[in-house]
């Protein structure tokens, strides 16, 4: 098809140059008609190297309560509990050159346009294993992280994912290693590189971030089985910009946040830190394809008193440094002679693993201590859904999610389980 849009492309072209030259009458030879020729081939050529795609998700949502917060397309407005949106909006340039790619993606929703991905990739040309990628793009953590939202069998990450990691992509250059499908050493993969750490926006502080991971993924049985390993690391900080800074500490048998007094000067940095791993596991048989994937991570994270989600700019609150756990489990099965699947998704998120139920909110002496509070609750969160490609280009998708959250008896707001399921109808195309 593309040789045949090709020839005609060219005839066009050619006609239309011969009749500007028969209004002209000049005399046109050989030489002059195949360097005309040539010329048209060379833009051709250039052309063929780029490339357009993206796809729009639009859903419906409805959730228990007005006003509810989630982490399923953001938290729904005060008065509201049900809402049409564009979740995403991707529109995609890329251009394919001989030792470098270029890749630019807009995101267009109802909320506005930003960057979602601006970046290019250079390929070293002997061994072919070696790639340098600066700009804007994903961070190289945990398999669920990269894993395309086109693709996605969910409609949003896990809670763990996007409170360590918002915005998904990040700000810097990293380097990697993999060698061609042809080497025996394939299956192994290694990317490391250095970033803002604040999402895909500008640098605030003076110091890098560094994230890597190294993996290894093979198939077997004419790809029927196949599976995946990774370990991730997550090494970087957040910098002080008040001299309040508590971390957790057994006050009298109690759990909570003591201020620190030897690292009280503006301009400290303090250590943002995670260790992950994850697996994948696929097998093909007569009952469709059952797939299952798994994160887990674990570290240390810089918050505030009512978040601790990572910061996207400068900080300007005291920090709160806790230790966390979370991990995300998928299981997708699809359906023989169908075009669908289902899904059935678990996660887990812990914001702070030295305290545990009724030991959140317990009062402790005003000076120099506070105690814990809503931030520090953890959240179980079962998702179930269907999904059903129809086409190449159009996808279909309901999703529930049923949210869990810890309960003590000493916080107002969480001495029961709040109502804030959600249920999602969505339709995505993509070209």
């Amino acid at each position: 098809m593309k040789n045949i849009k090709r020839i005609l492309t060219l005839g066009l072209i050619v006609t239309i140059v011969f009749a500007a030259n028969a209004q002209q009458k000049p005399v046109v030879t050989n030489d002059s008609l195949a360097a005309s020729i040539a010329k048209i081939n060379k833009t051709l050529q250039a052309f063929e190297r780029i490339k357009f795609s993206g796809y729009i998700q639009a859903q419906y949502q409805i959730a228990d309560t007005l006003g509810a917060k989630c982490y399923n397309g953001g938290d729904f407005a005060t008065n509201s509990a049900q809402r049409f949106m564009v979740r995403r909006g991707y529109f995609k340039v890329s251009y394919t050159g001989n030792l470098a790619n270029y890749v630019l993606q807009l995101n267009v929703t109802e909320k506005g346009v930003n960057i979602r991905d601006a970046y290019f990739v250079m390929k070293d040309p002997w061994l072919k294993a070696f790639s340098l990628t600066g700009g804007v793009f994903y961070r190289p953590f945990g398999y669920e992280l990269s894993y395309s939202a086109a693709l996605r069998e969910t409609p949003e990450l896990g809670r763990v994912t996007q409170v360590l990691m918002p915005g998904e992509r990040d700000l810097g250059a990293s380097l990697s290693f993999q060698m061609p499908q042809s080497s025996k050493w394939h299956p192994i993969s290694l990317e490391a590189g250095l970033f803002a750490g604040n999402g895909p926006t500008a640098e605030t502080d003076d110091k890098l971030d560094f994230i890597g991971r190294l993996g290894y993924a093979d198939s077997f049985k004419k790809n029927k089985l196949s599976f995946g390993l990774g370990v991730s690391y997550y090494n970087g900080s957040i910098y002080q910009a008040k001299k309040d800074v508590y971390e957790m500490a057994d006050l009298g048998g109690i759990q909570a946040f003591n201020q620190l007094q030897a690292d009280t000067l503006i301009g400290s940095y303090f250590k943002r830190e995670y260790i992950g791993f994850d697996a994948q596991f696929a097998v093909k048989t007569l009952i469709g394809t059952t797939t299952l994937r798994g994160d887990f991570v674990m570290g240390t994270q810089p918050g505030s008193d009512k978040s601790s989600v990572s910061p996207v700019a400068a900080v300007d609150y005291s920090l709160y440094l806790r230790k966390f756990s979370g991990y995300v489990l998928y299981f997708v099965q699809s359906i023989p002679k169908t075009t669908s699947s289902i899904v059935i998704r678990y996660d887990y998120y812990d914001p702070n693993t030295t305290v545990k139920k009724d030991e959140i909110g317990l009062a402790v002496q005003p000076v120099r201590t506070k105690a814990t509070n809503g931030t520090d609750i953890a959240y179980t969160t079962w998702g179930f859904g269907w999904f059903a490609d129809f086409s190449s280009h159009l996808r279909c998708t309901l999703y529930y999610d049923l949210v869990k959250n810890e309960i003590s008896k000493n916080l107002k707001d969480y001495n029961r389980d709040l109502k804030d399921n959600v249920f999602t109808v969505r339709v995505q195309y993509k070209f």
